[in-house]
């Protein structure tokens, strides 16, 4: 049956070029009535793109449709999918895709689809020199119209369509009659054209070549009544004469001009002969038009060695290749090429042609591609009245005039591809230098393109330029000021040469008061920007130029205090999902008002920066073109978006009870992007680490301390694992003095007690007793119980420390109810864990046993795998005072594969550390030391005091135990840390082990269980 359906199934090609007719196999189909066939024609003008059904309304009914206008729509369409089911055998060409409807044309034939491929193949094949490819691609093309565009179908949607392929037809036509001139074949042009001037009688250009290929036809007589009715009828119809080129070509066939008499040759895959319009050979000149260069230029080594290679990339045959030089507005794009051209214009004995194209202006408009070939033509010695007035005939003789020619041509400040394509040369030895925002990507393919992506100078090249202009002797007397300079110059040389020009032009000013006057943000864009130009005019150039969406992006992220940034933070600053962010913010990295600054991985993706001046500009236009409200509403959003983030973030990381705050804003994140980024929430974190602390940051600067409180307690457990203390210290002390200062007394509570958790992880006992009392009456007072339950729980941990276990209990059940209370599971589950260690050290094994369980079961059922590791830790711990050293091992060795698996340096030191503590009371010493060192080492780098401490006794009873004299040194590097950090349990331990050491008598063996006994636990 498969195989039946399979056989029904037939190409189809959709004809527009003429009525409209779909066919199938040689089956011509019944496409039903007019609406039916408006809207398969509206779907065609669209192929592979949805076509909103309000757009096919529009084509139906043009002046207004009836209420019943979607419903009709729905019926023509059924009604065309079962016409098309029956007669191809395909029951999905049109699917149903909001808005609207899409045509999947996919392996489908379109005939004006493919005439505009032909056309574009056969101009590619004219700039690679291969006219008689050229003109069987332009005569594959037009042999494709069978009349007027939709033939029968009315109404604005397909009359505007219609008179864009009949324009691109005529050029067509022109274009193809042109290069038939040029190759000699003029009784095609005459056979092809006499048709189309008596259905187009106002086109002067198609007029023109159809005299010309009469007269070389010995047809003079029939060239002038050619002329004689052209010319009528522009006066009748229209009250003008003809055009400048017609009437010269007239006076010219009127005498009998020689240049217009050109042997006819055979169509050729060469390069055409350079020729005027008129036939006649270009006249020849040698112009030399590059502007002066700049005398401070310096530096760009890599840039100069990268253009060097054009000089050896120049084949004669395509595709060419050119240098497209791009960057930010002040970069010195232009300042390179021109640099550049002077040092290599002796190698080009044809000359060299230059032209500002004014892409990026602020008193002129783009110069069209016409004009500038006129220029060009002219400078190359084509007389005026041998230049054709289509633009599509000025650049085919502009490359006909070069196909011979050694030039070097600067197409400088080009505003898109479009724009330079037709002033490239075909082929040849000429070498193209093309500066402007970022062409590279529309031109590879075509040409073999060399990009140069110009970037801040490097501070040595900096500080060199500003020597060239305010003198070496001034630069060189100022190191650090010059430096600074630079920096707040973005190194862009723009703006380091009207600073220098400042301070050439201002022999008393000194290198630093230039810097002075730049510190300060509020002006530094007026500094630099003299008499409305400078800086700022550049970049409010490319800012015009983006989409008004693109400006809108651009200017809200200049309000975030970031070094750099992910895209969903553009995503919160619009409101937007994050694919429209990334899009938006991919446009400002192709107008080079951002940078990628890193990428950090598929899961979290690239992230980008500003430099320092485009970053004020960006807030400039922020203050200037928003609301004071809709800038706060902006900021509001990407502040509440990292809550959300870092929430889930503390959740996958602390469990999925634990969800300590909410955010009001939601970013539209998708669940699969969502875990993408979070499934290793401390990698992420670390990505956004220095975002984080500027965030926390500027929202306590702002005002907005809820969030700085609130995004520091999500993170501190994440920095805590990974040991970024210092990250840690800087964000609770901000949001401290915020909370203080708004009066909120929950957050101080909060963060009273976040930083008591850092001195007690910092084995800071004293500080954290003084927190962490502050922050239980705090808390106590907002009826805050989690919070509470947290700071008591710490609480009991620097009691056990003094050795006041009766307090430590207390404070431990008061947290376990605390969070029974409110059903945190993963905090309940933390504290039974504290407590299992508090009974243990009150001596009752058997209950630190049975809490280590209970900590392990909550901690499961709470998802939180930090947890349940520190409980299996604490579970081991009492298994070694049982001495059950099997057990004891199988508990540590999970918990060493749970903090491997969520990556948490101190977990993972506590394995080890415990392991090795197995590994000696077993005799396995080698094994002990090995493992016992690296715990050493990761205690190290995430600065655990307390952890090294008792990995140095441990590791001085390995010591002992090998005969080691070491052994001592050890435990008394160990005892001072202990008594540094007020440790008196710790201290007493050590103090009995190293006791037993000094008194033991001479040559005696140490005793293991003595040992065991005393140690450590």
């Amino acid at each position: 049956m498969a195989a039946e359906e399979t056989a029904l199934v037939r190409p189809v090609r959709f004809n527009l070029l003429g009525p409209l007719d779909v066919q199938a196999g040689d089956v011509s189909l019944a496409l039903g009535g007019t609406r039916q066939r408006a809207v398969l024609g509206a779907l065609l003008l669209a192929p592979g793109r949805v076509v909103p059904v309000d757009t096919l309304i529009e084509a139906v009914w043009p002046e207004g449709g009836p209420s019943t206008a979607r419903t009709q729509i729905s019926i023509c369409v059924a009604g065309l999918r079962r016409i098309f089911k029956s007669g191809t055998g395909l029951d999905d060409l049109i699917a149903t895709v909001r808005p609207g409807y899409v045509l999947r044309s996919r392996e489908h034939r379109i005939d004006a689809v493919e005439f505009e491929k032909q056309v574009q193949q056969a101009r590619a094949a004219l700039r690679g020199g291969q006219a008689a490819e050229a003109c069987l691609r332009f005569r594959e093309g037009l042999r494709l119209w069978r009349g007027s565009v939709l033939d029968g179908l009315t109404g604005p949607l397909f009359e505007q369509e219609a008179t864009r392929l009949q324009e691109l037809r005529m050029n067509a036509v022109e274009e193809h009659a042109a290069l038939l001139l040029l190759v000699g074949d003029n009784q095609r042009v005459v056979g092809e054209l006499t048709g189309v001037l008596r259905d187009n009688p106002l086109r002067e250009q198609a007029r023109a070549h159809l005299m010309l290929a009469q007269y070389r036809l010995g047809r003079r007589a029939e060239a002038l009544a050619v002329y004689r009715e052209g010319r009528r009828i522009l006066v009748e119809e229209l009250g003008i004469e003809p055009g400048p080129p017609l009437r010269q070509l007239h006076d010219l066939v009127l005498r009998d001009a020689p240049e217009l008499a050109v042997a006819p040759t055979a169509p050729s895959t060469a390069a055409a002969p350079a020729t005027t319009a008129a036939g006649a050979p270009a006249a020849t000149s040698v112009p030399a038009q590059l502007p002066a260069p700049v005398a401070a230029f310096t530096g760009r080594r890599q840039e100069l060695a990268a253009l060097d290679l054009l000089l050896h990339q120049r084949p004669a045959r395509p595709p060419l290749t050119i240098a497209a030089i791009s960057g930010v507005s002040g970069v010195g794009k232009s300042t390179l090429a021109v640099h550049w051209a002077h040092h290599v214009a002796e190698r080009f004995p044809d000359g060299q042609l230059f032209v500002d194209l004014c892409g990026f202006d602020e008193r002129h408009e783009p110069l069209s591609p016409a004009s500038v070939l006129d220029r060009f033509l002219r400078a190359l010695g084509v007389p005026g009245p041998s230049i054709p007035a289509e633009p599509s005939d000025r650049a085919a003789l502009f490359r006909s005039v070069l196909s011979a020619r050694r030039m070097l041509i600067v197409l400088d400040n080009a505003s898109s591809a479009d724009q330079v394509r037709p002033l490239l040369p075909g082929a040849g030895g000429s070498c193209v230098v093309i500066t402007g925002r970022d062409l590279a990507d529309d031109l590879i393919g075509d040409y073999r393109v060399v990009p140069i992506r110009l970037k801040a100078m490097s501070p040595e090249e900096a500080s060199a330029l500003l020597a060239k202009v305010v003198g070496a002797d001034r630069i060189d007397a100022e190191p650090a000021a010059a430096a600074r300079l630079g920096t707040l110059c973005d190194r862009l040389p723009l703006a380091l040469r009207i600073a220098g020009a400042r301070l050439a032009n201002r022999a008393h000013w000194s290198v630093q008061g230039m810097v002075s006057r730049l510190e300060d943000q509020r002006t530094r864009l007026d500094e630099l920007s003299p008499q409305t130009g400078g800086v700022r005019a550049g970049f409010r150039l490319t800012y015009r130029g983006l989409s008004p969406r693109a400006q809108q992006m651009y200017r809200r992220l200049g309000l975030l205090a970031v070094p750099h940034f992910s895209p969903w933070v553009g995503a919160a600053l619009l409101d937007t999902d994050p694919a429209e962010a990334e899009l938006l913010i991919d446009q400002l990295v192709e107008a080079d008002l951002l940078e990628v600054d890193s990428a950090t991985g598929p899961a979290h993706g690239p992230r980008y920066r500003f430099q320092d001046l485009l970053r004020l500009f960006a807030r400039e236009r922020a203050g200037a073109d928003e609301s004071e409200e809709q800038r706060e509403a902006a900021l509001d959003r990407v502040f509440d978006a990292w809550l959300g983030l870092a929430g889930h973030a503390y959740r996958y990381f602390n469990g999925r009870d634990s969800t300590p705050v909410h955010a009001r804003y939601r970013l539209r994140l998708p669940r699969s992007m969502q875990d993408r980024m979070l499934h290793d929430p401390l990698e992420w974190l670390e990505s956004e680490r220095t975002a984080a602390t500027d965030t926390v940051r500027q929202a306590a600067g702002t005002g907005r301390a809820t969030h700085a409180w609130q995004l520091t307690r999500l993170c501190s457990p994440l920095w805590e694992a990974r040991g970024q203390l210092d990250v840690w210290a800087k964000c609770a002390g901000l949001s401290l003095a915020a909370v203080r200062l708004a009066g909120d007394g929950l957050g101080e509570g909060m963060m009273l007690s976040s930083l008591g958790a850092l001195a007690v992880h910092r084995n800071d006992y004293t500080e954290a007793e003084v927190r962490l009392p502050a922050a239980v009456r705090r808390l106590e007072e907002c009826a805050e119980v989690g919070g509470r339950s947290t700071a008591q729980r710490l609480l009991a941990g620097c009691a056990r420390l003094r050795g006041d276990l009766a307090a430590a209990r207390e404070h431990c059940r008061a947290s376990v109810e605390g969070f029974r209370e409110i059903g945190d599971l993963a905090g309940e589950a933390a504290s039974l864990a504290c407590l299992a260690r508090i009974e243990l050290d009150c001596g009752d094994v058997e209950q630190s046993v049975e809490l280590s369980h209970s900590a392990i079961g909550l901690s499961r059922k709470a998802g939180t795998v930090r947890c349940e590791a520190q409980s299996t830790y604490r579970l081991a711990a009492a298994l070694l005072r049982q001495g059950d050293l099997e057990q004891a091992a199988t508990a540590l060795r999970e918990v060493q594969a749970l903090t491997e698996a969520y990556r948490d340096p101190g977990g993972l030191a506590h394995a080890l550390y415990g392991l090795g503590q197995i590994d000696w009371r077993r005799g396995r010493l080698p094994d002990s030391r090995r493992r016992l060192e690296q715990a050493l080492a990761i205690a190290q780098r995430t600065g655990d005091r307390l952890l090294q401490a008792r990995i140095e006794a441990h590791l001085g009873c390995v010591a002992a135990l090998a005969g080691d004299d070491g052994a001592l040194h050890r435990l008394h590097s160990a005892r001072g840390t202990f008594r540094a950090l007020h440790a008196d349990a710790w201290l007493r331990r050590v103090d009995a082990l190293m006791d037993y050491l000094l008194g033991r008598g001479p040559g005696r063996p140490v005793d293991r269980e003595e040992l065991e006994r005393r140690t450590v636990r």
